[in-house]
């Protein structure tokens, strides 16, 4: 990748089902180290973008590039393998292993590490994201923030350059923002550059440095989070 290229580029994308146009001739880039928010009301075709980012779907039209590399259309694993990981919107751990059993699972079928590396990477993953008291816990024990956690862990022992994360906010209470919200800045210490989806308005506020707005398939918005929450196609698209 060249120095100023993006690490994302998505470029006029199209994705149909059916009579449905789920993407509508999307464009934008996100730059590396950079965090973007991705917004929109239900149904805008959000998860279906990360989707076909992460080779789940394959687009009508359009390309997307990773690291300046056409990835359009490639496997899940072969993105994965290039650096790029997702969550999902309901954490989907082995339940009946503990925090750190699920993480050298991820460690050593995601990168192939031998148990001793996948354990101490383990272990230094799950202190990142604040779980090393939990890390003996069943993963069906744990409450819904610290699945969150868990899920997020279990992506970024792959070693990911750019992470997908899908609501990682939902479910939680206001009291549990601020940990997220910690962890996360955590993640972008690292190095790591994200796209987040996300309906809480909090944590896209505070999380991210440019929010992209979707309705109908189509990129309506950009911007700071500051100037999208005064944005009036914005409001509308959400309030009506």
């Amino acid at each position: 990748m060249t120095l100023g290229e993006p690490i994302l580029s998505i470029a006029g994308v199209t994705k149909r089902f059916g009579g449905l146009v789920a993407l509508r001739d999307l464009s934008f880039d996100i730059k590396k180290g950079e965090a973007v928010g991705l917004m929109g009301p239900n149904g805008a075709g959000k998860t279906t973008l990360l989707n076909v980012i992460a080779g789940e779907y394959k687009p009508d039209s359009g390309v997307v590039k990773f690291s300046g590399k056409d990835i359009t259309g490639l496997p899940p694993h072969k993105i994965c393998h290039l650096g790029v990981a997702r969550t999902y919107q309901i954490p989907q751990p082995f339940v009946n292993l503990t925090a750190m059993q699920n993480m050298v699972v991820a460690a050593r079928f995601g990168r192939g590490l031998e148990k001793a590396a996948a354990e101490r990477e383990a272990i230094e993953i799950l202190d990142i994201v604040g779980l090393s008291e939990k890390k003996d816990v069943l993963a069906k024990d744990l409450v819904t923030v610290t699945l969150k956690l868990l899920e997020l862990a279990r992506v970024l022992a792959s070693k990911p350059a750019l992470v997908l994360l899908d609501e990682v906010a939902a479910g939680l209470t206001e009291a549990e923002i601020p940990k997220l919200l910690d962890t996360l800045k955590r993640v972008r210490a690292m190095g790591i550059t994200f796209l987040l989806i996300e309906h809480v308005i909090n944590v896209m506020m505070q999380a991210v440095d440019r929010i992209v707005v979707m309705n109908e398939g189509a990129k309506i918005a950009e911007g700071t989070p500051k100037k999208i929450m005064k944005d009036k196609k914005v409001i509308e698209a959400y309030f009506g």
